[in-house]
Formats: C-alpha cells, structure tokens, sequence
C-alpha cells in the first residue's frame, strides 16, 4: 500500500498548522499563555493547531480516530472565553467559517483511543522552546498494528541548513511511508526532496542531539554515551522531534533521551515520537528504547514497556546500546 493519499493529506494538515502557529508566534505577547494541571504552558497555538489538524483530517478520512495531546476542556471555561475567541480568530485565517463551538469540536476529534488503526498527534511538539522563539514541531503519524506507516513532521524555524542558518530560509516539513523513504522540503515549498542519515564514513563530523530541558533526560550520561560511540563533538541542544529530523537528514548521528535520575520511571508518550520514528527508519537509520527495543505504539498512550529512547544513523546504533549496558 502506497498510503500516497494519507501522506499528502498529513503534510496539508501538518503544514497548515506550521502557518497558524508561526501567526501566533508573531503576535505571542499579546496571545500569552494558558496553564495545564501539570503546569505545563500551553498556548493558543496547540488549540489551534489541533483544531486544523484534526478538522483536515476528519473531512479527508470521514470516521478517523485521532489520538491527540489536547481537549477543549480548558478553553470552554467561562474565564477562558477570550482565550477560545483568540484561537477561533486564528482558525478563521485559515476557515473563515469557523465559530467557537466548531473549533472546540474541531479540537475534541483528537480525544480518541489507542486502536488497531489510529492518528497520533502532537499540535506543538516542545511548547517550551515556541515560547522561546526556538525550536517545536507539529507531530503527526498514521499508526496500524502498532507499527507507524505514515509521518508528517512541520518544523517551523527549523534551518533548511542547520550548520548555515545565516544563509537560507527557516521552516521544514519531513514526510515519510514506511519503506518508500523519507523526504524533506520547504514550509512554503512542495518540493520535496529525499533525506538520508548521515554515512558511516562521516566519523570525524559525527554529533548528537538532545534535549533542552534537563527534566527530560539524564545529560551527563548522555554525553558520556556518545563519547563511548566515538562521538567527540559537542551535542546540539533543541526542543522537540526537530531532533529527528536533524537525525534523519545527517545533521547528526545520534539522539538520546535517557530518563532522568529525578525520574527514573519516567514513560514517554507515543505522539513525542512516533512521527519523527518514522521519518528517522525511513531514511535509513534506527529507532529502540534504551534496551534495543521497538517503541511501543499499540498499548496505550503511554509507552510503558519502553524506557528510554535512542535513535541513530544506525551504524552507531549497537555501540550506544552497548555503552548503555556497560553504565547500567
């Protein structure tokens, strides 16, 4: 199955998303800020975003199940009605039709469940580094039988040239279909272009990627890691499944994301790496828990029998593992 028209559909979806986000972006100290429980920051941009996702989406694949990170729980408060009107003055830019109870509906089509076919979702991939003007992602990947057979991946301010983001355009959206490759073109391009990981013969180049937030992963392990595998450049520190996509087009050789030692039993969610899985194993490199296995996409939203995730050019990929064995 080619999945030609569910990969299209995704890069729409995805790229549609990119545009709101980078509209609130610019306006975002007037937009401000909402709060989740876990205090995360969540901002208008992550309803919006959802909402044009999951809208493209449901009118393209009538019946679709949509596995997203947000509800529309927050915006239908009463004192969060300028907020709902700040998102819905957004989705109009793009539905000049919409009203408030549309796009809170829009938004809740990506309350579904885990299922043997389903969409995962993430509207805004590192909504820490979108409030700092740095890097974030719109995540979205087909999922059937547990395996990821469709990924679209929207860096808004990702460098077309990472190591020159002086000299080009910003804004990247990766597509891939499990075994047909991955590709990478332009926000505003539809020229895509296919992407490899980088060669073997490349050492001497060779960095890694990983998180901002130490929260999210242990750093001094992770440096000690990637020296073990012959990686002696420092590491490149961004938000979100942008990482994959440096990854996944030679920008770097390795991704790690060890758990924490404040939280040891940490599990990640399948919409903070599923896209980007994807895109990385299609263009050419490998994706496992710290222990070498697959991620986990079937059980739940959680992926409770992994720990850890490593993502590589694949030719490193058992010398991480076993430096890993060795530390643990």
């Amino acid at each position: 199955m080619s999945y030609k028209t569910e990969k299209q559909i995704a890069i729409e979806a995805v790229t549609q998303a990119a545009k709101l986000c980078l509209a609130v972006q610019n306006d975002l100290v007037k937009v401000g800020a909402l709060e989740k429980d876990d205090k995360s920051p969540v901002t208008i941009a992550d309803f919006g975003a959802q909402a044009l996702v999951c809208r493209h989406l449901s009118v393209n694949f009538p019946g679709v199940i949509i596995v997203g990170e947000e509800d529309s729980s927050d915006l239908q408060r009463s004192e969060n009605a300028g907020q709902l009107a700040q998102v819905t003055d957004y989705v109009r830019q793009v539905h000049p039709e919409a009203t408030p109870a549309e796009v809170c509906r829009w938004i809740d089509a990506g309350n579904g469940q885990v299922a043997p076919r389903f969409w995962t979702l993430d509207p805004i991939d590192g909504t820490k580094g979108f409030l700092r003007n740095d890097q974030y992602a719109i995540a979205l990947a087909l999922i059937e039988e547990g395996q990821v057979q469709v990924a679209a991946l929207a860096c808004p301010v990702l460098p077309l040239d990472l190591d020159r983001p002086e000299e080009g355009a910003t804004g990247v959206v990766f597509a891939a279909v499990r075994g047909l490759g991955a590709a990478m073109a332009g926000l505003d391009s539809h020229h895509f272009q296919a992407v490899h990981v980088a060669e073997a013969d490349q050492a001497a180049q060779l960095r890694f990627v990983e998180s901002v937030e130490a929260g999210h992963s242990n750093h001094d392990l992770q440096q000690a890691i990637a020296a073990a595998a012959g990686i002696t450049r420092p590491s490149l520190r961004m938000d979100s499944q942008a990482k994959y996509g440096a990854v996944a087009r030679g920008d770097a050789a390795l991704y790690l994301r060890l758990p924490s030692a404040k939280s040891p039993d940490y599990r990640e969610n399948i919409w903070d790496h599923a896209a980007g899985s994807l895109i990385v194993e299609a263009a050419g490199g490998q994706v496992t828990d710290m222990h070498g296995q697959p991620l986990d996409f079937a059980s739940d939203v959680k992926m409770r029998h992994n720990r850890g995730v490593i993502v590589s050019n694949g030719v490193i990929h058992q010398a991480v593992l076993a430096a890993i064995g060795a530390k643990s």
